[in-house]
């Protein structure tokens, strides 16, 4: 790649080199031998690794189904399997977001949220979010594994929305490198990624139709709304409200999902 021009950023690399930067910035998974990541520009490709983690999550459900696993138990163990993987990137925003939210002096909430303590509302939303999840997806009986994978890309995919439509708070944060390489088209790929994976749960079953439809216009209404939520009361983003973004998309998604 051609070097920067003075007063211009890096150009981006290719989508492969991004891709594996993806997967070791947002999951714990080690990457093949001789795979180059790099980071610029990865945020886009963060609902491809959500795919791949949901399914990775769905097969796991699936296989301690055939053992006879009771349905509660294997959902608490997928839950937890799933924050194992990510490295708890993603509650760990969740809960200091609500540290900060619970400030009163909105002057404070920013240094409340860098602080590496969690505080008893970050606790809170920590079992709030784990419980959820569990419960909600125990009480899915059929539809579970496409549930799973829907609600891991929509709630990445809300992630990127969040970067390209509100500011940035911290400009020294992990999170401004996301912002300073998107592009307005990026978008666009977790969209189409969603309504692809939406297509083929109809297509494999076609009486479904509720459920389909309740998760795809479920995700993207919360995709939308809970990033323009925490925009609205913090003024911005950062990088735990991504986290946060991602993690309540998922839970309010999968309760969302039991009505059908």
């Amino acid at each position: 790649m051609p070097p920067a021009r003075p007063g211009e950023t890096s150009p981006r690399p290719g989508w492969f080199a991004r891709l594996g930067g993806s997967i070791l910035f947002y999951t714990k998974l080690p990457l093949l031998p001789g795979w180059q990541p790099r980071f610029e520009g990865i945020a886009p490709l963060a609902p491809v690794v959500g795919l791949g983690l949901g399914l990775g999550l769905a097969a796991v459900d699936w296989a301690l189904a055939q053992l006879g696993m009771p349905t509660l138990t294997r959902s608490a163990l997928v839950i937890g399997l799933g924050v194992w993987v990510t490295g708890g990137l993603h509650l760990d925003g969740a809960m200091d977001t609500a540290d900060g939210l619970a400030v009163m002096d909105p002057q404070r909430r920013l240094a409340v949220m860098a602080d590496s303590h969690s505080g008893a509302f970050g606790v809170m939303a920590a079992i709030a979010i784990l419980g959820l999840k569990t419960l909600a997806l125990a009480e899915l009986t059929s539809g579970r594994g496409w549930v799973l994978v829907a609600a891991m890309v929509w709630g990445r995919w809300g992630q990127v929305v969040a970067i390209a439509r509100y500011p940035y708070l911290r400009a020294g944060g992990k999170g401004a490198l996301h912002r300073e390489h998107l592009r307005p088209q990026d978008w666009l790929l977790g969209v189409a990624l969603a309504l692809g994976l939406h297509g083929l749960w109809l297509g494999r079953q076609p009486g479904q139709i509720l459920p389909v439809g309740i998760s795809l216009a479920g995700g993207l209404v919360l995709a939308w709304a809970v990033g323009a939520w925490l925009n609205r009361r913090l003024g911005g983003h950062t990088g735990d409200t991504y986290g946060a973004t991602v993690e309540w998309i998922e839970t309010l998604l999968l309760c969302l999902a039991t009505l059908a």
